[in-house]
Order: C-alpha cells, then structure tokens, then sequence
C-alpha cells in the first residue's frame, strides 16, 4: 500500500529554507518552458530553429572506435554558446559506453557546474537522464542552446551541484541510437559520471540521478543497475513523469491523439531486433512519418496523425515488441538506494500506473517516495516539484535517512 497524499509529504519532508525561495519561484516560472517529451518531436516550429547547434567534429570518432573502458573520457572540451546563466561553466564530453550487445560505443554529453572554489570533497553531482528529443544525431541534447531542460539544470547548479547530462550513444554521436531502451540508456548515464570525473576533478565522488519523461525510467533503470557496493557513492533516483512499466505505457500513449512515441518506439525495437518488421506494427502513415523522423528531430504538423492511425490493431501482440517490453520492465531487480517518484494527470502520465510500478516497487523492498500532482499540465508538474526535489536531493547528500510511503 501506498501513501501519496499532499500532506503526508508536507509532514515527512524538510522545510525549506528562506534563501532558496527565490530561486523556487524563479524556477517555476522557467519551467513552463519545458515541453513534454512526446510533444518536444511532434512539429516544426520556426521558433525551434535558432535553438539547435551545429553538428561539429568533436562528436566524430574514427571507425571503428578506438577501444577503451565504459567510462572512459575520449575527449572534453569547454563550450559557451548554451544559453546558461554566467555563474555557470559547461564543458562538453565524449567517452566510451557499451551498447545493448555489449560492444564499445562512444557517447555524448555536457558537464555544467558552478564557477569558482568546490566543497571539501569536489561539487556534488546529479546525472540527468534526458526525456525524448528525436533519434537523429543532431538531435542531441548537448546540440540544443537551451539543453532541453536547461531552466531545471541551471537550478541544480545554481544550489551547488554539478549536472552530468549524458545524450545517449547515437544522439550527437555516429553509432545506432537505442531509442527508449532503458538498460542501454542508463549506462550510458552511469559511464557519464565516470567521463565527467576524469575531465573535472574538482568533481566529487557522490552523485545521484534524476530524469524527466523517458528520463524517469532511465532514472530508475540506473538505480537498478547499480549493485548494493555502489551505495557509498551513489544516493538515489528521481523520475519526473512517465515513471511506468511497458506495455501499459506506450498502449495508454497510443491512445493519445497526435503521439509520435509509437513511432520512436518502432524505432528501437527496430535497432534491437533487425529482424523486426516495421509493417507489422506500423500502417503506411506510420512508416512514412518513421521515415521522416530517421534524420529529423521534428515532423511537419500534417505527417502526424492521430496514434491509432499510425499503428495497426493488436500491434502490442507482435513477439519482437512483447520482448523488447520485457527487456524494459521496471520493478525485476532491486534497487539498492532510495528512489523519488513525481507523478501528474496529463495526457503523457497516469498516476494509476505509475503507483502499479511503485507497488511492484515496494513488493522488492525498494525505498520508493511516491508523490502525485493531479490535475497539472506536465510544465506545472516539473516546476511544483521543485521544492520535493531539492529537499529530497539535500537530504541524500547530507546523510539523512531517505522518506518512503510504502507500507
């Protein structure tokens, strides 16, 4: 059973302090503007295009890689064109990950920490597991001059913390991209840490992870890829929305009027089973708009039709999807440290799976905190948080004992 009422966590959290206020209601105003992840790819907008930077060289590696370690930095580099607040350096990072066969790959990332002296110890680090931006390289988080989610991400720094956002392997980088694989996903946020620290080392050794959307299943998928030993350093996971378990996720989303997420999902059901036959899951329109999103991060508004036109009847039945569900459940290994899980009624989020997850979650023995905003829009959801999230990330890097609604 689970407790997720307002008041029973206004009870068991801290109270936050004075000083942090200000920069609470800053950031609730910010992040009205970050977009859910299945609307983020829907459409061409001419206002998106002066966001998105060019695809350099410093993401290109020889063929084939050069061998090295999971985690090991292949190169880093300073950038200042994002649109960060002064007080914040970014520095740009590849390094080796594995994929989901287990061969080496190179991922992309950015670095953002405060300017000026660390803490005894280097500045404490929160990885960010990023929502869904597209499946072409130039679709990368780290190629977009707001870094996706760069309101929410300067505000962890702007309280002391260095942010560690991997792009996965294959968004910025030129190898196959496993879209909304949460095992591959995840370990390229794990190996982040290790790059990060070997180009920064006024970087700290304790970190945690956090993710919006996607990101929140990576989030949780890092926790239970950890083993038990990893909890001296790592502290726990925070996911904000789309905290779900396979198939009844993406069936809900395919009930979603104009919802790409199917589409992506072929997509890495494809890049996991070769195999994999796009027409028996898809309809014509559906391949054409796969087509189109292979090597764009938006689809003109005219290509996306409603979800139950883009898939075919009784696609969640086909046995390369069913498996690749399957590779993605949540809840099937224990998670070692403390878990966060922020929920809210939208089109792309549904409490009632979300606690389904939580409750699997809780039958494990995990630490699971389960909060729900009802009747918020995604934005508001990911802004109202920020007072949960801020004093749940203090208490992990303090020592304290981690709340937790499970009963």
């Amino acid at each position: 059973m689970i407790d997720v009422s307002r008041a029973w966590f206004k009870s068991a959290k801290q109270k936050f302090r004075p000083p942090y206020l200000k920069l609470l209601v800053t950031a609730l105003l910010l992040a009205t503007s970050a977009a859910f992840a299945t609307s983020e790819v829907l459409t061409s907008k001419a206002s998106q295009t002066p966001r998105r930077l060019l695809l350099s060289k410093f993401y290109d590696t020889p063929d084939p890689l050069p061998s090295g370690q999971p985690g090991e930095l292949i190169r880093a580099e300073p950038f200042y064109e994002y649109l960060l607040p002064y007080t914040i350096s970014a520095v740009r990072i590849l390094y080796h990950s594995r994929s989901r066969n287990d061969k080496d790959v190179a991922a992309s990332g950015v670095v953002l920490l405060p300017r000026g002296t660390p803490p005894p110890g280097g500045w404490p680090i929160i990885a960010w597991a990023h929502d869904l931006t597209g499946s072409a390289r130039q679709c990368a988080p780290s190629l977009l001059k707001t870094l996706n989610e760069g309101p929410l991400l300067s505000m962890y720094v702007g309280l002391g913390y260095a942010v560690v956002a991997s792009d996965y392997a294959g968004l910025g980088t030129n190898f196959p991209y496993a879209v909304l694989d949460v095992p591959s996903n995840a370990q390229d946020v794990i190996n982040s840490v290790a790059a990060a620290r070997a180009a920064l080392p006024q970087l700290g050794s304790k970190w945690l992870v956090a993710g919006y959307a996607h990101g929140s299943r990576v989030a949780v998928g890092v926790a239970e890829a950890l083993p038990p030993t990893s909890n001296k350093q790592f502290l726990g996971a925070i996911g904000i929305l789309g905290a779900a378990n396979p198939p009844e996720f993406f069936e809900h989303l395919a009930q979603a009027p104009s919802n790409p997420t199917l589409i992506f999902l072929a997509q890495g059901i494809k890049n996991h089973h070769p195999e994999f036959r796009l027409d028996h899951m898809l309809t014509g329109e559906g391949i054409a708009l796969y087509k189109n999103l292979a090597d764009s991060c938006e689809a003109p508004l005219e290509q996306v039709s409603d979800s139950n036109e883009l898939a075919k009847p009784g696609w969640q039945n086909n046995p390369y999807i069913r498996d690749f569900f399957s590779r993605n459940a949540l809840g099937r290994k224990p998670a070692f440290s403390p878990v966060l899980l922020i929920s809210g009624e939208t089109a792309g989020d549904v409490p009632a799976l979300t606690a389904a997850l939580v409750g699997r979650l809780c039958q494990q023995k995990d630490h699971v905190l389960f909060v729900n905003y009802p009747g918020l829009n995604p934005s508001a959801v990911l802004g109202n948080s920020v007072g949960e999230q801020v004093s749940w990330i203090r208490a992990r890097f303090s020592g304290q004992p981690a709340p937790s609604n499970c009963h």
